[in-house]
């Protein structure tokens, strides 16, 4: 295969290199990745800056395109410009702090995965629990397991898989469950301060520890140490409307 991975942790995040080791022993892989942490900027695109692409070498030898831009801007940008063939497998990650439930909606790991989807690449999105992952190699292999599935079996046009790991050890893991996202909102607070000249800011905060989400949720699985595997579709048309929706057009 050939495979672009991507994140929105930056390009010197420790889980993208984990990525890149496990897939790159049997698979041609680009890494294109956001030059600074550009986490919770959703699918967000740059249209008012311009976007710049810079070569990166790591201590370990790594190499790969640093860009000034976003999640869903690294998958713009190697498609239409950097890649010499469309790549056959988007993976975007690993990212410490789970993605599930409403923030598949906030999440730049996600969006960028989502982008890949739409250019109708496969892609998956991959998340760890918590913000310190304890093993990132083994999620990485999963990955690539997952990938090669994929692969091999082929997603709808317009679906991508969003997969998260509880952060524990992959040996105390029970297993995998196939689920939906969750919808139900985390409880929110903004935590207000004042700051050194009197004046009021805001730090917005959740409790992600879950309490209302249903059966068969990712938030669920994570609770319970399963490691979530969600199909994710770009078409967010609500079909089960449309006849209602024809009924009010008639009436208006």
């Amino acid at each position: 295969m050939n495979v672009l991975i991507t994140n929105d942790d930056g390009i010197y995040a420790d889980g993208i290199w984990a990525l890149y080791k496990s897939f790159a022993e049997k698979h041609s892989v680009t890494v294109v990745a956001p030059d600074r942490e550009r986490s919770a900027v959703g699918h967000a695109i740059t249209l008012y800056s311009p976007l710049r692409a810079n070569r990166v070498t790591l201590e370990s030898g790594f190499q790969g395109y640093a860009v000034t831009g976003t999640p869903a801007d690294c998958i713009k940008l190697s498609v239409v410009e950097l890649l010499e063939s469309r790549p056959d497998m988007v993976i975007s990650g690993i990212n410490p702090g789970a993605n599930v439930g409403i923030n598949v909606n906030y999440s730049g790991t996600v969006a960028a995965a989502r982008e890949a989807a739409l250019y109708n690449i496969p892609a998956i999105a991959v998340s760890v629990q918590g913000y310190r992952p304890v093993n990132y190699d083994g999620v990485a292999d999963f990955a690539l397991d997952a990938a090669q599935k994929v692969f091999t079996s082929g997603l709808p046009s317009g679906t991508f898989l969003n997969i998260n790991f509880p952060n524990i050890p992959l040996a105390e893991i029970p297993g995998t469950k196939i689920c939906r996202q969750s919808i139900e909102i985390f409880p929110e607070y903004m935590d207000k301060r004042r700051d050194p000249r009197n004046r009021q800011y805001y730090w917005h905060t959740c409790d992600l520890s879950g309490s209302g989400h249903g059966a068969g949720t990712d938030v669920e699985a994570l609770e319970n140490n399963y490691i979530s595997v969600t199909p994710i579709k770009c078409d967010a048309t609500d079909y089960d409307m449309f006849e209602n929706l024809k009924n009010w057009v008639e009436q208006i």
